[in-house]
């Protein structure tokens, strides 16, 4: 007897262009976007991309696309979007996201694309105005200088060591110093502006307790339609850098931290808001939002917030679906990075949760039902891994 064929999903054949498929957050979207019976296309640069090697795509394509030219890949991406044709555009890094949003109005006579408008979009990609945002609007974040062009404007300032330099643009933890004395500051602010751009001065919250992630959709009438929070209990490198464990939790209070923040620059879909507790006072501040979908949306999933079928609902018009509830004490690790956090760290056998529990757990990268692309992956990592620490190189 032939079982009864599942039901189409009333997202069935939306037809969903993923760029980057060398992303670590393109995996759980893929997934979802698949069991949503979406049309799923990726975009990749090579064929060893885990959106290449993936089971899940309906098409996929080897095309240009390189961060140190973005006029060549936005012309690349413009002939995709002209000679085929898609519903949505999802970006995965903040380089696609930028080339989207600053040419959103000409891209969306191509298809619907997935980023704020560049007013809104720069309030968030530029750490300073994040920053400015929340002191100004009394919502808590790390004391930030405003407007620092030179080192005789840090070394008028009130602001006393140790304290934080890190670009006003960028990812994870490239540029970050942890300055301690005059001497150290003198060394790392030659020549800063030239390598990583425009400098971000504020208070060093000391990393000695958890980071938190508050990730978030907010639709066209400003309804706050998911709100998951999670935490970072490991991160890599140690001194202040990229989770390689979270856990999700419930936090009010970062809840609506973040929640004030979008709503006061106007943000609308999916936003992702970076915090640090503050062992001094207690309190989670803000320090960062990140203006696209974020390596560790994979935990969403597995607590059980489906930010894909939010994201496409929302760009083509439709009502967006709440979740608002979701699994507690489930964990995510990036097993990766998260090895070399064993090795170098001190607490290595005082982590919480411990290093050796596996409960309630998903690994970043690794599925299953879709194995080939941690293998891939693994190897574009070991070629980048040297390049990326030599970047993070601390002063």
């Amino acid at each position: 007897m032939k079982m009864a064929s599942r039901m189409k999903s009333d997202l069935a054949g939306v037809r969903v262009l993923l760029l980057e498929g060398f992303a670590r957050q393109i995996m759980p979207l893929l997934q979802a976007l698949h069991d949503l019976d979406c049309h799923v296309t990726t975009y990749n640069e090579s064929k060893l991309d885990m959106g290449y090697v993936s089971r899940y795509p309906n098409k996929k394509l080897i095309e240009f696309w390189d961060r140190n030219d973005a006029q060549r890949s936005l012309e690349a991406l413009r002939k995709v979007l002209k000679r085929d044709k898609y519903d949505v555009v999802i970006p995965m890094t903040d380089f696609s996201a930028s080339i989207l949003s600053q040419n959103k109005e000409e891209l969306t006579q191509y298809s619907a694309i997935a980023v704020n408008d560049w007013d809104v979009f720069q309030m968030a990609i530029d750490k300073q105005n994040t920053m400015i945002t929340c002191m100004e609007k009394g919502i808590p974040c790390p004391f930030t200088l405003r407007n620092v062009e030179t080192l005789d404007d840090i070394l008028k300032s009130e602001l006393k060591y140790p304290f934080v330099i890190k670009p006003r643009t960028g990812y994870s933890s490239i540029g970050f110093h942890c300055i301690k004395n005059e001497e150290q500051l003198r060394r790392v602010v030659d020549g800063y502006v030239a390598v990583h751009g425009k400098m971000l001065v504020q208070e060093y919250i000391p990393q000695t307790d958890v980071q938190y992630k508050a990730q978030l959709f907010i639709d066209n009438d400003g309804n706050v339609k998911s709100a998951f929070v999670m935490n970072k209990s490991r991160w890599y490198p140690i001194d202040g850098g990229s989770s390689c464990c979270n856990t999700s939790v419930i936090r009010p209070d970062i809840v609506e931290s973040s929640v004030k923040l979008l709503k006061a620059i106007g943000w609308r879909g999916y936003g992702d808001i970076d915090l640090i507790h503050d062992p001094r006072d207690g309190v989670a501040k803000i320090f960062e939002i990140n203006p696209r979908i974020t390596g560790s949306v994979k935990i969403c999933f597995a607590a059980g917030v489906d930010f894909a079928r939010q994201l496409v609902e929302f760009e083509t018009g439709r009502a967006v679906t709440e979740y608002l509830d979701y699994k507690l004490d489930t964990c995510m690790r990036y097993m990766h990075t998260d090895i070399l956090w064993f090795l170098q760290s001190p607490n290595r056998f005082k982590s919480e949760p411990s290093w050796f529990s596996f409960k309630n757990t998903t690994d970043q990268i690794f599925s299953l039902k879709d194995p080939w692309p941690f293998f891939t992956y693994s190897l574009q990592a070991i070629e980048k891994f040297g390049r990326e620490m030599k970047r993070r190189k601390r002063s």
